[in-house]
């Protein structure tokens, strides 16, 4: 039996590892943490308060259902989740308040009743969106941009009438400022550049096509939150055979001329067949292989932000908040120009807070809410961060209390915080960049790292550092295009 090591346990990791074992590899996951997931892991705060640590959002729920059914299993049997009604709760400064439905035909009457913007202009908008995904995604998301056959794929026909409408000659704020006169519906749909860790006023109109997902397919609440994802394909894992090794990071990927042969730890050398590596693209190079030539184009690409999260056990319910809410900056671009330009946060930044005990009650005590406090900020290079901690949770506290008429302050009955120089420290994503590079440029898809390696035969790479890009679908994704190119091996699961 053919045999395979995966660095990382993130979730592109896991789902390379299922496909792997599929294909009738014997795999084995070396993981440094003491548990799966990544980012997508989970804790609880002194009272009862139980929080996913990384991503919040959950967007095409089939790309987990097909591995189970890839191996031969009822989804269901160990994963559900529900389409949520409300995609997202908006709040802007001047006291505008918007429900954005997941029905976009409600979504479009929300926003002209409260910005004004009429029914069909959203509704045409969203039409628009869908249809170039469609024609698109099948190329640019599905398929490895750096192989000569995705070319001569007959997907490519049904894409190429779609690029001029893509928008990779413009920006997406300057693409939906064309698109809508109302500045508010302009911020909310350039918010979607954040969804890879971008600046909406750099980065190429065709991140526009990201509302397709929730407000066209939907957004989703998994059972038992987020991390029940990495729980729930952990477990088909290792029905599968696939072996996890925790606390025992990789310290160096082996070679033999242009081929990987195995993964060295502290405690062993492990031959394998096929190695795939979880971990961010830039210490894969850096500390694991650092004898061989490092693609330094690639690798010298602008990271993308990171984010500043006060995970917050509130001790009071606010029935006006929903899972996901999102309270605007005053001023977006300045809010970007920090960010970016000057690498560091903005005084009056724009707040993600997201509450699972909306849907989880067991997730905080009665008559209190568990609140992830997001805000968007540099990645990590050297910032004074016990002090912009500071400066920013006293922004955070301040807008929201205005907004919810309130002095939230004194019901912060538990908290924790997570900065870039942590997420650097504990998911070795370097600089503590969530998604690997940004795609603040219009070939910025084309320049990260593919999911394999022309120099090393046996090597190749999943996760939001790589193709084609960040967030769980995308890394869902990368293990797919990875696991397509992987030969099959001679055994089979089945077998």
């Amino acid at each position: 039996m053919a045999t395979a090591a995966v660095i990382g346990s993130g979730i592109g990791g896991i789902a390379a590892a299922i496909r792997l074992a599929v294909k009738g590899y014997r795999v084995t996951v070396f993981e440094a943490n003491t548990s799966f997931g990544g980012k997508m892991t989970q804790f609880t705060l002194p009272g009862g308060y139980r929080f996913d640590a990384g991503p919040s959002l959950f967007t095409l729920p089939h790309l987990v259902d097909e591995l189970f059914t890839l191996a031969g299993r009822n989804p269901k049997d160990y994963f559900n989740y529900q389409r949520l009604p409300v995609v997202t709760e908006y709040f802007w400064p001047d006291g505008t308040h918007l429900t954005a439905h997941a029905d976009p035909q409600k979504f479009a009457q929300e926003a002209e009743k409260k910005l004004g913007v009429p029914q069909k202009d959203l509704l045409k908008h969203l039409q628009k969106v869908a249809r170039l995904y469609h024609a698109t995604a099948d190329t640019f998301l599905h398929k490895s941009l750096h192989r000569l056959d995705t070319y001569l794929s007959p997907d490519v026909l049904k894409t190429l009438p779609a690029l001029p409408e893509l928008g990779l000659a413009t920006t997406m704020h300057a693409a939906n400022a064309r698109a809508f006169k109302d500045p508010r519906l302009v911020q909310l749909l350039d918010r979607y550049a954040t969804y890879n860790g971008s600046d909406p006023y750099q980065a190429p109109g065709t991140l526009n096509l990201i509302p397709h997902l929730e407000f066209n397919i939907g957004a989703f609440y998994p059972e038992g939150g987020i991390f029940a994802i990495a729980h729930s394909l952990v477990q088909l894992a290792e029905e599968l055979g696939v072996q996890f090794y925790y606390r025992e990071p990789v310290l160096e990927i082996l070679t033999n001329g242009n081929k990987a042969t195995g993964v060295r730890t502290a405690l062993d050398k492990y031959l394998v067949d096929v190695v795939v590596s979880n971990m961010d693209v830039v210490p894969t190079y850096r500390k694991l292989l650092p004898n061989q030539p490092a693609p330094e184009k690639t690798l010298a690409q602008p990271r993308s932000s990171s984010a500043l999260i006060y995970y917050w056990g509130i001790s009071q319910e606010f029935p006006k908040l929903d899972l996901h809410n999102i309270f605007f900056s005053q001023d977006y671009q300045k809010e970007f120009e920090h960010i970016f330009q000057k690498k560091t946060v903005s005084e009056d930044p724009t707040v993600y807070v997201n509450i699972t005990s909306k849907y989880s009650p067991k997730d905080a005590p009665a008559g209190h809410e568990n609140w992830f406090v997001m805000v968007n900020v540099p990645h990590n290079e050297g910032q004074d961060w016990d002090q912009l901690i500071q400066q920013t949770r006293k922004s955070v506290l301040k807008k929201l209390s205005a907004a919810l008429g309130v002095d939230l302050e004194p019901l912060i009955a538990a908290e924790r915080i997570w900065d870039p120089r942590g997420i650097e420290q504990d998911t070795s994503s370097f600089g503590g960049a969530l998604y690997g590079s940004s795609s603040n440029n219009r070939m910025a898809a084309f320049l990260r790292h593919p999911n394999f390696t022309s120099k090393l035969k046996g090597l190749y790479f999943v996760g939001g550092s790589v193709h084609p890009g960040g967030g769980i679908p995308l890394c869902l994704l990368s293990a797919k295009i990875a696991g397509d190119l992987v030969p099959a091996s001679i055994a089979s699961v089945s077998a």
